[in-house]
């Protein structure tokens, strides 16, 4: 139950473990970084806890055994009122450890289950398996957990779980509820600026005071910069009409793009039918009079100006230019060579990972590192790997929208996806031990030596590149945690032939616990 679940008093020797590969316990008094609500003054919350940066982000760990807990209080409601107001959560399990289901949960806010379940605890071969239990209205999200793979105790174990939950809380914020509340809060917000913070006064433009220059040169008048609106920081709104693929149709809307938000107001009701972050906006295609805005894995909306205003088409263009990171798309038509094939590989994400040299895709324009958003006029977002793969193999014709990668040759990514593990391609030898490991998306693609030497001791920092990152993707591979990084796609492959892997996450709704060692970790 839940109260057995709070009810635990204290960590044993492999939750030991698992904390201090995840990251560093620090003493609450008195500390000045990220707190996540935690008492720094009083240890009324505890005097420790576990903290940890990532990447650009801050985490502070709502870890059960470290907040208070109160004899008498079956409830354990001091620790329930941090813990379940966070919305992801990591369950660590012991061998043999009992069912786990979200069910007996009660929670509004908690969404996502993270399970790490240890093997072989507090030995030289220690290692973890992961599964993910989410509510059905949060979207899939990434990295994608390997099937059947267990993780060796590695700093690449550790940046792989942080992205995981980094990437779940960014998920869960696209759930319907967490879009209402947020959705709710800003007209609450608007509605107290337009009631309390609205001036009557009218601005008045004249010069209201007069000095004597004495003889100064008048300063000509500074010309405005043109189309200076468009470097507004406030959104910007055209009318358009949207299409609703649900309901085939088009729906007359507000579009609004600020410095920070996209957003699509019905006309009709008022109500926003779209909404999502400029970070999130890859691309876009545009036409006399319409355009297509391409966000987050490739998902799109499709605008229309109306009638006589195919000049908001090429405004909408720009300002996008200016707000987000994105970029036109390219239309390609793809050839094959003698063997049929087209000449690069892509992955699930529908990424380019490898473009032969001279090949006809690469004099096509096609580069490593370019993003797939369209496969023969389907959308990439609504396919699965393999049926991606069937669609490049089987088409009579392929055309493709793609777009373009960053300047630096890295693919261009939604907000949501920019926490992910770098997936690294290696070469096997006779005994199946990597002995060369090659890095995708960089411009740099030469294969390297992988030293022949053990692993090094954990660092609690979180490396992206060096020595000790490659030991640990050494290891990992040793353990046969192989994420598939692409597929090539020639001829049409018999079943029994083809290349397996689709990258898709698992979601499992029950995973293992007992009482004795059950935690909640909540990053904030």
């Amino acid at each position: 139950t839940e109260e057995e679940m709070y009810n635990n008093e204290s960590a044993g020797p492999a939750l030991d473990e698992f904390l201090d590969l995840l990251g560093q316990r620090v003493r609450l008094k008195g500390f000045t970084k990220y707190r996540a609500q935690l008492d720094n003054k009083t240890d009324s919350t505890g005097t420790h806890s576990l903290y940890t940066t990532y990447k650009d982000y801050e985490l502070m760990f709502h870890v059960s055994t470290m907040l208070p807990y109160t004899p008498n209080n079956r409830q354990q409601l001091l620790r329930k009122r941090h813990i379940g107001n966070d919305i992801v959560t990591i369950v660590f399990q012991e061998p043999g450890a009992l069912p786990f289901t979200p069910k007996n949960i009660r929670s509004q806010f908690q969404h996502v289950f993270v399970i790490v379940r240890v093997h072989s605890p507090c030995t030289d071969n220690v290692c973890y398996s992961v599964a993910v239990s989410r509510s059905k209205d949060v979207p899939p999200f990434g990295p994608p957990i390997p099937k059947s793979v267990t993780f060796p105790k590695s700093a690449v174990f550790r940046d792989f779980l942080l992205a995981k939950v980094i990437n779940g809380e960014n998920a869960a914020h696209k759930s319907e509820k967490f879009r209402a509340m947020a959705t709710r809060t800003r007209q609450e917000y608007l509605k107290d600026l337009a009631e309390n913070f609205v001036s009557t006064a009218t601005i008045d433009s004249a010069v209201k005071f007069s000095f004597i220059t004495l003889g100064a040169k008048k300063k000509e008048k500074v010309k405005a910069r043109k189309e200076a609106h468009l470097f507004s920081v406030g959104a910007i709104t055209w009318s358009v009409c949207a299409r609703d693929f649900g309901q085939s149709m088009d729906i007359d809307c507000l579009l609004g793009i600020s410095n920070e938000f996209i957003v699509l107001i019905e006309e009709e009701s008022k109500n926003v039918v779209f909404n999502c972050s400029c970070r999130d906006v890859i691309g876009w295609t545009s036409g006399i009079m319409s355009i297509k805005i391409f966000y987050e894995r490739g998902e799109c909306i499709m605008l229309s100006a109306h009638d006589n205003c195919g000049e908001d088409i090429r405004e909408m263009v720009q300002r996008l230019e200016i707000a987000t990171r994105g970029c036109e798309t390219t239309e390609m038509t793809l050839r094959r060579n003698s063997l049929g094939q087209l000449g690069f590989h892509v992955n699930f994400e529908g990424i380019v990972a490898d473009v032969e040299p001279f090949g006809f895709a690469w004099k096509a324009g096609l580069r490593q590192g370019s993003r797939l958003v369209e496969i023969c006029k389907v959308a990439v977002a609504t396919l699965t790997h393999e049926q991606m793969i069937d669609l490049l193999r089987t088409s009579v014709t392929v055309k493709v929208v793609i777009i373009q990668p960053h300047e630096d040759g890295t693919p261009r990514r939604g907000c949501s996806e920019l926490y992910r593990i770098p997936m690294v391609e290696y070469k096997v030898d006779s005994e199946g031990q990597p002995c060369e490991y090659k890095t995708p998306f960089r411009r740099n693609t030469t294969w390297h030596r992988v030293p022949a030497t053990a692993g090094a001791p954990l660092s609690r920092g979180s490396p992206t590149q060096g020595p000790d990152r490659l030991q640990c993707q050494q290891i990992l591979q040793q353990h046969q945690a192989v994420i598939p990084r692409s597929t090539s796609f020639d001829r049409k492959l018999p079943d029994g032939s083809r290349l397996s892997g689709s990258g898709r996450t698992p979601i499992l709704p029950r995973s293992l616990f007992r009482r004795s060692p059950f935690l909640f970790l909540a990053p904030c």
